[in-house]
């Protein structure tokens, strides 16, 4: 790949010599967070689609909306290897992860991903486990509990997928792990802080442990079930026909269970918005109160949807500019990184109408959602051949089962700690959205005292 540190971005109402003068703009992402993209957006004209800056000292280009997405998922254009930073690859997706492959040797592990995750039957496996899990935590709020319904999400998740996965172990360990995965998620976006090094004491102890899971399938310790995560990576072979190392297959097994557990993160973001909207909880609630409604509903789903494309979650996503690129006017030579503006996209005035307004009603009776070019939140382009998350439905249907539960009018979501810190990346709201038996619910008399 050759090297465009020697060459300036240029495009419209800018030059080679303007640009060169430009600060980096790397600091803002760690000072403003999810509002870093807007600042560099207005150097733009407006609508632009594609903007120059700089990042960690080499030329870049921001870029957004459907047109992005496409140039983005370019695979001859555009590479992956290497792209994210080393803080953000190695704590967050492990290192030689599918997340920095390119070419054949990412469609081939992708494929594992995708059979593992993306068909119908995967989702269908994992519902019932989601419906029990989160009524379980609909019990405890019943009876007395106020934890918050992120902390409740990162518990029932974990359990669910954990299960769907084949991973043996108690509902306390399991609850465990979950949580160190969650901290992972946590801690990786805020290099060298306290949250950072326990989230690196996490992945060691996780890659360790998975690892051991891989070997034990391998020695014939452990049967899980033929369909399941963890059968799939510990019989994964690579493009040569040999095992994956285990260490390696224990990383992607954790990237097919993290991801759910991240999802926790739209829950708390979810709990804000049913707050906040009185009158759509009301609408779930009747919903999920019809006779035979065994899965979550369609507004529910759609609800879901719009949590998705509106929360801050993940902020962009790096590539490299394997030959000289061009967007909107705006050129980037080989060597230059093309950062995606994931938040911006799914928030584009130019692909949504009214995009800042949280409107459920857009996602109704819309079935391919896959089709929305401009709709991202876990990556775009197609699920099989570019870097779209397989688990995404089953992303979906927890998040739904979660907001299905959630609206439940015994329920209260209390409105204290709904306020979200832009400049930390993740965020959440601060609460996590914590949740109580509604004032005007019996309690049941045998849970005094209890705590969540």
């Amino acid at each position: 790949m050759r090297q465009g540190g020697a060459h300036a971005v240029t495009g419209r109402g800018s030059s080679p010599a303007l640009r060169s003068r430009l600060s980096d703009d790397s600091l803002s992402l760690l000072t403003r967070g999810y509002d870093f993209a807007a600042r560099i957006w207005q150097r733009a004209p407006h609508g632009a689609r594609a903007a120059p800056m700089r990042l960690l000292f080499r030329d870049a280009m921001l870029v957004r909306g459907a047109e992005a997405v496409r140039l983005f998922y370019d695979t001859d254009a555009i590479a992956r290897h290497g792209a994210m930073p080393a803080i953000v690859q190695e704590t967050l997706f492990g290192h030689g992860s599918v997340h920095s492959l390119d070419g054949e040797a990412h469609r081939h592990r992708k494929a594992t991903f995708v059979d593992v995750a993306y068909e119908d039957a995967q989702v269908e496996r994992l519902l019932p486990l989601l419906q029990r899990e989160w009524e379980a935590e609909r019990t405890a709020w019943l009876g007395g509990g106020s934890r918050s319904a992120y902390d409740a999400a990162v518990g029932a998740f974990g359990r669910s997928i954990m299960r769907w996965a084949g991973i043996p172990g108690t509902r306390e360990a399991q609850t465990r792990w979950a949580a160190r995965l969650a901290q992972i998620v946590d801690g990786f976006g805020s290099p060298y802080s306290p949250a950072y090094i326990m989230a690196l004491l996490n992945r060691r102890w996780s890659d360790a442990h998975a690892e051991r899971l891989i070997r034990a399938v391998r020695e014939g310790r452990l049967d899980p079930p033929a369909e399941s995560a963890l059968a799939a990576w510990a019989e994964h072979r690579d493009e040569a026909g040999s095992l994956l190392d285990a260490r390696l297959a224990g990383v992607e097994l954790q990237n097919s269970i993290r991801p759910m557990i991240a999802v926790a993160r739209f829950v708390a973001f979810a709990a804000k918005e049913l707050h906040d909207r009185p009158e759509w909880r009301a609408r779930i609630a009747e919903e999920s109160a019809r006779p035979g409604m065994s899965s979550p509903g369609p507004l529910a789903v759609a609800f879901a949807q719009e949590v998705r494309r509106t929360a801050p979650f993940v902020p962009a996503l790096p590539g490299w500019a394997t030959e000289d690129v061009e967007l909107d006017g705006v050129q980037l030579p080989a060597g230059g990184r093309v950062v995606l503006d994931i938040l911006g996209t799914d928030t584009d005035e130019a692909s949504w109408p009214n995009p800042a307004q949280f409107d459920p009603d857009r996602f109704i009776g819309l079935d391919d959602y896959e089709a929305l070019a401009a709709f991202i939140p876990h990556g775009g382009a197609d699920v099989r051949t570019g870097h779209r998350c397989p688990g995404e439905k089953l992303a979906i249907a927890g998040l739904a089962t979660a907001i299905a539960t959630l609206s439940d009018p015994r329920l209260q979501i209390l409105g204290h700690g709904l306020g979200v810190d832009r400049r930390r990346l993740p965020t959440k709201p601060r609460s996590g959205g914590r949740v109580r038996t509604s004032t005007d619910a019996p309690r049941c008399p045998l849970a005094f005292g209890r705590r969540a």
